[in-house]
């Protein structure tokens, strides 16, 4: 980006004010010896066109919408309209839920975000012996289609994208959708929206699973494959960093891992006979935004960057939405603290700002109270605010990629994109040329447990030492109220759950049910696609864990094993 004369006389006029300026400066010292990003990426002083004399504009970065998607997937970006502001909502009953989505989209949001409770998002029914004390509690209970029909009541699903963050269960919550969609007279290639169903990222950080890994990607697979042909308009996976980064993992692990394991599922569905410009638009993917403002924007940067370059030298991709990484953001849970809770206010606005400039399509702002309990009316609203203000007063959105061109945001975004990819090659040597087969083969290896875990405990060390300052809670400390006002789920929440679930089982066709679940099984044993099944079986009102005991009944419960090597 610089002829050498230029370099020239930019090193001659660094040496001097490094000599002539700084030193006498740095006699009286700096705030600390070492200056590093949450993820221990260390920073230089001051980054220079020395720093990126070898970048290729054209082939590095280029233009908005134009390959290799440095600068944006799409040429105007927020100048044509704004991310989808999609906070997550879900809580108690259906009944609940439904009012906090009626209450979100009177608010401005512009795209739902379900979360489920933890019975549900492992696939147990709300009547199960381990469900007790979980039901409603952190996420909606649903166990049928009932509940479905109840949470989207009054919502015209054909008028909004609807997110829906669930893995073992996922192709489960999928078909209830479609059945609702059905319902509601609205054509499948209509139907919009994003399913988790992430089940690579759930062996290797969050932890939720019913079956082995092999038959999980199975099932995966069959949702894209479903997807391609009833509902283009829908992302059936939602690649998922976030899980990931929260585990404990930096910046380059979060990006290359999930990388990794979105190249996993399209060598997945090449092998099952998918066209690579047929099915990989329909990939979407997540990603964590932190406190270090410049890591997180090289981060989002650099990955679209792997992304576009992968698919097409990998796995030959032509089209242009095969080769464009679409990514929803969620500020870091990790980084909210209980104390002092209103700092999270300034903790969120820091990170969206972030995943704003970084090029974000769809963006969920965490609450202030969050790590004390379930988002409060009023925490929601400020969180909501937050990304109002930037879209409409910030001038963050107003400007294509604003951070381009920064000698400091093109340095840092190179790095990343260099240790992003030392970890993919990695990933694939351990498969023998696949990605997909190395991931399958790090998680019973506990490799990719190792990487995370060894970051976590260097960033608490850091932490516990007093190098990594969190404000509230290691400097700047007060004495404050122990018992703040927060969410509570009301007790009730089981027994009302309960009720419908035995209502909606006495009500239904136990023949049809029993019919459902044995066609189910012959489809699994004959490897068909399984979602035309799982759709019938929700209409007949077969609960979400009786269909997952049928997966359960043919190939085990997984059992993680610890990896010591």
């Amino acid at each position: 980006m610089f002829d050498q004369k230029d370099l020239d006389s930019i090193r001659e006029s660094r040496q001097e004010w490094e000599s002539e300026t700084l030193e006498p400066f740095l006699e009286k010292g700096e705030r600390k010896e070492r200056f590093a990003t949450v993820s221990n990426h260390e920073v230089d002083r001051l980054y220079t066109p020395e720093d990126v004399s070898n970048i290729d504009y054209d082939e590095d970065l280029g233009y908005p919408g134009e390959p290799p998607y440095t600068r944006g997937p799409y040429p105007t970006m927020y100048r044509g309209r704004t991310w989808t502001m999609r906070q997550f909502a879900g809580f108690g009953t259906a009944e609940e839920t439904n009012e906090r989505f009626h209450y979100l989209i009177n608010e401005g949001q512009t795209g739902l975000s379900t979360a489920f409770d933890m019975p549900s998002l492992m696939g147990i029914d709300s009547d199960h012996p381990m469900s007790e004390g979980e039901v409603g509690k952190e996420g909606v209970a649903v166990d049928t289609l009932r509940d479905m029909e109840i949470l989207f009541d009054g919502i015209d699903i054909s008028k909004i994208s609807t997110s829906f963050t669930i893995n073992p269960s996922a192709a489960v919550i999928y078909a209830m959708y479609i059945a609702l969609a059905d319902q509601q007279g609205v054509p499948r290639e209509e139907v919009r929206g994003t399913l988790q169903n992430d089940m690579l990222k759930e062996f290797i950080a969050q932890k939720e699973w019913v079956i082995p890994p092999e038959p999980s990607l199975d099932v995966v697979t069959d949702t894209v494959e479903f997807a391609v042909e009833e509902t283009p308009k829908f992302h059936p996976i939602s690649v998922s960093g976030y899980h990931i980064r929260e585990a404990g993992s930096t910046a380059v692990q979060e990006a290359a891992f999930t990388l990794a394991d979105g190249f996993a599922y399209v060598e997945d569905c090449l092998d099952r006979g998918l066209e690579i410009d047929e099915f990989a638009p329909l990939l979407s993917f997540f990603f964590n935004s932190h406190n270090s403002i410049f890591e997180e924007v090289a981060k989002f940067r650099a990955a679209r960057r792997i992304y576009s370059r992968v698919m097409e030298e990998w796995y030959g991709a032509e089209a242009d939405e095969s080769k464009r990484l679409k990514f929803h953001t969620q500020t870091a849970g990790q980084s909210l603290t209980a104390q002092q809770p209103l700092n999270n206010i300034v903790r969120v606005t820091i990170q969206a700002l972030a995943a704003v400039m970084g090029g974000s399509q769809s963006l969920h702002t965490n609450s202030y109270d969050e790590a004390l309990a379930l988002p409060s009316e009023e925490a929601v609203r400020v969180a909501l605010r937050t990304q109002q203000i930037i879209a409409d007063e910030s001038g963050a959105a107003d400007i294509v990629d604003p951070m381009g061109g920064s000698f400091t945001i093109e340095k840092l975004t190179n790095e990343m994109e260099a240790e992003i990819m030392a970890y993919i090659e990695e990933i694939k040597e351990m498969g023998d040329g696949s990605v997909r087969d190395g991931v399958l083969n790090g998680i019973p290896q506990g490799y990719f447990h190792r990487e995370i875990q060894d970051a976590s405990y260097e960033y608490q060390k850091r932490v516990d030492s007093g190098e990594e300052v969190v404000v509230g809670v290691n400097e700047y400390t007060i004495d404050e109220e122990a018992d703040p006002d927060i969410l509570k789920i009301d007790p009730e929440t089981r027994n009302r759950q309960l009720e419908r679930l035995k209502a909606v089982k006495d009500e239904r066709d136990d023949a049809a049910v029993e019919e459902m679940l044995e066609e189910l099984s012959e489809a699994i044993d004959n490897g068909e696609n399984v979602m035309p099944y799982i759709i019938d079986a929700v209409k007949a009102y077969v609960t979400m864990g009786e269909i997952m005991e049928v997966f359960e009944d043919h190939h085990g419960a997984y059992q993680e094993t610890a990896s010591l090597a």
